[in-house]
């Protein structure tokens, strides 16, 4: 039963199943539905009283969405009204919870919903252990993190994981505790809330598509229990797991081949990552429910954003990929109907490095608001080694406008490695060969290409086919190992890019000071086989305490980020995420607009290593007259303007008249 189950989810309810539910499952959700009356006074609210009534007027709102999803998801199964009606008995008790600041921010942020396209974000990300060892070493650093400018602080993954084979945290055993070297839960609560006192967003990885198998749900499934089974895809024989294959792409065969591995009983667990990570089973709509109420959880704890790992992998259906399904988007819709209800404050981050077009996929106000961009990342790199933007300024033509609501996160590099994601049909309209040109690129990142200024490390390398991916930190990569002033032009250069293109800009703290590869990262436990280590490195005190010298290398970059995110802070024209492209007329110089209120801001970027034109035909649609952002200084534009290596402007301009 369990088996077909499987099979037949995903289908959807029939039209007489639709013509069949119960009124109130179909109903509007207008005002006081038998449904949410029961939930709401379960959970200890009063009718009338300002809880119950704001949770009444978002269910009217949302639950008709709800409703519609959940059942095109679980229609099907005989179960589907009470399971509907546990998941919103689930939120009434977690609105119930929620404490009243965190309500307050609910109803600030709905009268200003576009808070987060504010050309004042700026974001960091970091490991606590590595970055501040631990939580009360992060809270230590809110006052620098100001001094910043950060707006917004991803915390990489920080609760219970199994040791020393986490996957950096991402082999999660508990969404209830935090890994007790980096501190409690209660310092969690408390963080967050300090950090919002200060203006500053916490972000945390909801790591969804899978736990680790020290979770309590993985470990009642190993001892057999039926219910705790139906949470993970688990199997008896090779059977069902071998048709799956047959369509399944591996993706750590390192770790292990195809996308199974057995268990002690002789069964087999659904493992698409690493053998600890099992996937969980959302064709069970109890498994949804549990993964509400722990989302619902860490909303109530303060956390602003969940960065949504993995999102491409949520759903399988036989005789598929299992990647990027309908009903993935549909999973995901449906737990921000949810957080609308409960927690209406809570953002989405969708991280998925898939094709382009898929990416764009998962960015929707009811969807994702906030999407990682990852061809902009890979391409920015790309022009970095060929001297060339034809590649990345026909993505931000094509792929950068987003729906109103929604904000790209930009990062010149993060934690993870650097894949080339570009299409192989966009590349081969400029006559490159796609896999050839990435091979090239992990050539030129690992040092392995003539003239390469590059301190790369590859990850999952493959000789045999030059396949591989890119670990280093943004310093190393750019060349800074030697200390030169290019490397530090680099730096800059492609953070001039991450700060403008609009959407929020993204540090991997300590790039901010140009910190290097830590390349004993393979004598640590757990690290050797991994090259990502490279670039998460402990945090470098002795660059931090030169950050005010400019004329360090350190110096140099800290004041050359600062400046770019306070000029961005005073440029409204950067808000938001609305491009326009500019064709700059030169192979080596990248250019866009951003459009603002009867003025626009023209950037370029020259990823040359020699001086570069854009000539005054090219910019004779503006005005002669331009506003350089940095120097505040005017620079007549109508003869022409000459770039220095490695060298970027944000101008002011006005159309000719």
């Amino acid at each position: 039963m369990v088996e077909s189950a499987r099979l037949d989810a995903g289908h959807g309810p029939s039209a007489a199943e639709e013509s069949t539910a119960s009124p109130d499952s179909k109903s509007s959700g207008k005002g006081n539905g038998q449904l949410f009356r029961t939930a709401a006074a379960e959970a200890g609210l009063v009718p009338g009283s300002r809880d119950w009534n704001a949770l009444e007027e978002r269910y009217d709102r949302h639950f008709p969405d709800l409703s519609r999803l959940f059942r095109s998801l679980y229609g099907s199964r005989p179960d589907v009204e009470e399971q509907l009606a546990a998941l919103v008995a689930e939120m009434a008790r977690s609105w119930q919870n929620r404490p009243a600041d965190l309500k307050q921010l609910d109803d600030g942020r709905e009268d200003n919903s576009d808070w987060f396209q504010s050309n004042r974000m700026l974001g960091g990300v970091c490991y606590v252990d590595r970055y501040a060892a631990d939580l009360e070493g992060v809270r230590a650093r809110i006052p620098y993190f100001k001094e910043l400018g950060l707006t917004y602080l991803h915390l990489m993954p920080l609760f219970l994981a199994p040791e020393p084979l986490s996957d950096g945290g991402y082999a999660v055993s508990s969404y209830r505790k935090v890994n007790p070297k980096l501190g409690t839960m209660d310092q969690l609560r408390a963080l967050a809330a300090e950090l919002r006192a200060n203006g500053i967003s916490l972000v945390v990885d909801f790591i969804f598509n899978h736990t680790s198998n020290e979770h309590e749900w993985a470990q009642r499934a190993v001892e057999g229990d039926p219910r705790y089974s139906d949470y993970y895809w688990i199997f008896p024989d090779r059977t069902m797991p071998d048709a799956f294959e047959q369509n399944v792409r591996e993706i750590f065969p390192e770790d292990h081949p195809g996308s199974f591995v057995q268990l002690p009983d002789g069964r087999w667990v659904w493992a698409t990552f690493h053998t600890f990570q099992w996937d969980l089973n959302y064709s069970n709509p109890e498994v949804f429910r549990a993964m509400a109420g722990e989302m619902l959880f860490l909303a109530n704890l303060g956390v602003d954003i969940l960065r949504m790992d993995a999102v491409a992998f949520i759903w399988k259906q036989l005789g598929t990929p299992c990647e990027s399904l309908p009903e993935a988007h549909t999973l995901l819709q449906a737990f921000n109907a949810v957080c609308r209800l409960a927690a209406p404050s809570l953002l989405f981050k969708s991280e998925a490095i898939v094709h382009p077009d898929e990416v764009a996929l998962y960015i929707d106000p009811a969807e994702c608001q906030l999407s990682y961009n990852p061809l902009q990342m890979a391409l920015t790199w790309e022009a970095l080694a060929t001297r060339n933007v034809a590649l990345l300024a026909q993505a931000l033509e094509r792929r950068h406008n987003i729906a109103p609501g929604t904000s790209w996160v930009n990062y010149v590099r993060s934690h993870d490695d650097i894949g080339w994601t570009f299409a192989d049909e966009d590349a081969a309209e400029f006559g490159i060969n796609g896999f050839d040109h990435r091979r090239f690129l992990n050539s030129f990142y690992v040092n392995r290409f003539p003239g390469s200024f590059a301190h790369g490390v590859p990850f999952q390398d493959n000789p045999r086919t030059g396949d591989c991916r890119i670990s280093g930190t943004t310093a190393s990569l750019c060349g800074l190992e030697d200390g030169s002033a290019e490397a530090i032009r680099r730096v800059l250069l492609t953070h001039s890019v991450a700060f403008s293109t609009g959407g929020i800009p993204l540090l991997y703290l300590g790039d901010e000071v140009g910190q290097l590869n830590d390349y004993g990262y393979a004598q640590e436990d757990g690290h050797e086989a991994d090259s990502r280590w490279v670039h998460r490195p402990q945090f470098p005190a002795e660059k931090y305490a030169k950050r005010l010298d400019a004329a360090t290398p350190e110096g140099a970059v800290y004041a050359g980020l600062r400046r770019l995110a306070e000029v961005r802070a005073a440029t409204p024209e950067l808000a938001g995420t609305r491009l326009v492209p500019f064709s700059t007329n030169n192979s080596a110089v990248l250019g866009y607009q951003r459009p603002g209120v009867g003025t626009t801001v023209l950037a370029l970027a020259n990823f040359s290593d020699g001086p570069q034109v854009v000539s005054a035909e090219t910019l004779s649609g503006f005005a002669a007259e331009a506003l350089d952002l940095f120097s505040d200084v005017p620079v007549r534009i109508d003869e022409g303007l000459v770039l220095r290596p490695q060298d970027y402007a944000w101008l002011r301009v006005v159309p000719a008249d």
